[in-house]
């Protein structure tokens, strides 16, 4: 699999929102590269971690911006980001409690996990919040 690279295809135009999704993406980097290494359960375990924590910062981080602004899509934007949260949390937890090691199949679930809502719901809220900041 091929690590994700930042380009402006993935820019949503807002500097700030930009600079969280190049770390979220570094972090899944971190942990695809942890996987084909094959370094330890608990070194995964603690990446994973990270970027579900990071993901949960950036969403309060989009949803404070989207709010001082008045987004008219705030509410829906939310509830995709708390699916994206619940989402992100089970799949830990399940990849946890079976005690198996992530898969090829299991990272690109990740990719399309943090790369689908960047080019769907992101654009249309940098489109907006471009205006602002």
């Amino acid at each position: 699999m091929k690590d994700l690279i930042w380009d402006e295809s993935l820019s949503v135009d807002v500097q700030e929102v930009d600079e969280d999704h190049q770390k979220l993406m570094e972090l899944y980097n971190i942990l695809k590269h942890s996987v084909e290494k094959g370094d330890t359960k608990d070194y995964i375990d603690s990446v994973m971690e990270e970027l579900i924590s990071c993901t949960v910062w950036h969403f309060k981080h989009e949803e404070r911006l989207m709010l001082k602004h008045a987004y008219d899509g705030l509410e829906e934007h939310k509830k995709e980001h708390q699916e994206l949260i619940n989402t992100g949390i089970a799949f830990h937890q399940k990849i946890q409690k079976e005690g198996k090691n992530i898969t090829n199949a299991d990272i690109e679930f990740l990719e399309h996990w943090l790369i689908g809502h960047i080019l769907g719901t992101d654009m249309k809220m940098g489109s907006f919040l471009g205006e602002f900041v």
